[in-house]
């Protein structure tokens, strides 16, 4: 994966975000923290892994990975907003199901809006990451998808969203 690439494109994003709404993008940790809790349970409930209540099936790979790329985006941002880009990550397989993986990442999380480290943030990127293979989603379907939805997110912009 081309993260040097992907942090450059998320920077011209939330710059133009920022002269959108008139924001100091330093200031905005706390909302984009909660605005990945929130992308996260969106795409939790996606793949409906931990609804054992139901029988309805998960949604559609496009769906989910569109949820996916919404979160790399708030990761990306969120190493930006604090000096942590990279330009190569390494990171395991999991031996975790879908749910394990979402509750370590909702705790990785946490851990780095507490910490915001170098490290608790390559732990949190590489647990998500982790959750790509999981899905089944390879790096060239999720750079495709980040794509996709980054030119989503600039005419949102530009439409008043």
């Amino acid at each position: 994966m081309n993260w040097k690439l992907l942090f450059e494109k998320q920077v011209k994003l939330d710059e133009y975000i920022s002269r959108n709404h008139n924001l100091n993008e330093s200031d905005l940790f706390e909302q984009k923290i909660l605005a990945l809790l929130v992308e996260l349970g969106e795409l939790a409930n996606e793949t409906r892994c931990f609804k054992f209540w139901s029988t309805k099936k998960r949604n559609n790979d496009k769906i989910i990975i569109e949820e996916y790329v919404d979160n790399i985006h708030f990761l990306l941002s969120l190493g930006l907003n604090k000096g942590l880009e990279f330009s190569e990550i390494d990171y395991a397989k999991s031996n975790h199901d879908e749910t394990t993986q979402f509750n370590l990442i909702f705790q990785y999380v946490t851990i780095f809006k507490q910490a915001p480290t170098r490290a608790n943030y390559l732990t949190l990127f590489e647990a998500y990451l982790q959750l790509a293979d999981i899905l089944g989603f390879s790096d060239e379907a999720i750079m495709q998808a980040y794509d996709e939805k980054n030119e989503v997110n600039f005419e949102r912009q530009d439409a008043g969203y």
